[in-house]
């Protein structure tokens, strides 16, 4: 059986994503994380843990997390397809991978996509595209305009619920 993925973007840099990843982490025992850098040029996936636990780098808050394994992953979008084809195969073995990042979220499809608004106002361009897939979206002060009718919200300060509900997303995901 595949793993879950789950993916985790955001309106704009520093939104959250990491953040949010992190606590859901710490309770998904098992899981795997990838952490998605567009580049312009080349692809690579970094899976060397020195660098991933280098002292301030997202990699080591999702490693410090509880994350089994972590990748780095940094490619152009021009090749998506071949460079998530050889990082999920480094992690199928788990039960389930979190994806942080808005380009990886468009082209991987997750089984969950989960959107973090923010505090400001502003989107980066592929935020939009984000937030129509959401299946769980995260805000500050209020919803953003946009959000899917079927997606649930969840304030900043609702932490709480919002593990409760993606632990029972997770759990129609493996019976489906």
């Amino acid at each position: 059986m595949r793993p879950i993925i789950i993916g985790i973007g955001g309106a704009y840099s520093g939104a959250g994503k990491t953040t949010y990843a992190s606590l859901l982490l710490k309770r998904l025992k098992g899981w795997g994380a990838i952490k998605f850098t567009k580049t312009p040029l080349y692809s690579s996936i970094i899976d060397d843990l020195k660098i991933l636990s280098e002292e301030g780098k997202d990699t080591k808050r999702l490693l410090d997390s509880g994350a089994e394994k972590v990748l780095w992953v940094r490619s152009p979008t021009t090749e998506l397809e071949e460079i998530f084809s050889m990082a999920l195969d480094r992690l199928y073995d788990l039960k389930g991978i979190l994806i942080e990042g808005n380009s990886a979220i468009e082209f991987l499809k997750p089984d969950i996509v989960v959107f973090i608004s923010g505090e400001k106002e502003r989107f980066k361009r592929s935020a939009g595209n984000i937030l129509r897939m959401a299946d769980v979206v995260i805000f500050d002060k209020k919803p953003p305009e946009g959000i899917p009718k079927d997606a649930k919200k969840f304030s900043r300060d609702n932490i709480k619920e919002f593990i409760k509900f993606i632990a029972k997303l997770i759990s129609t995901k493996k019976t489906d």
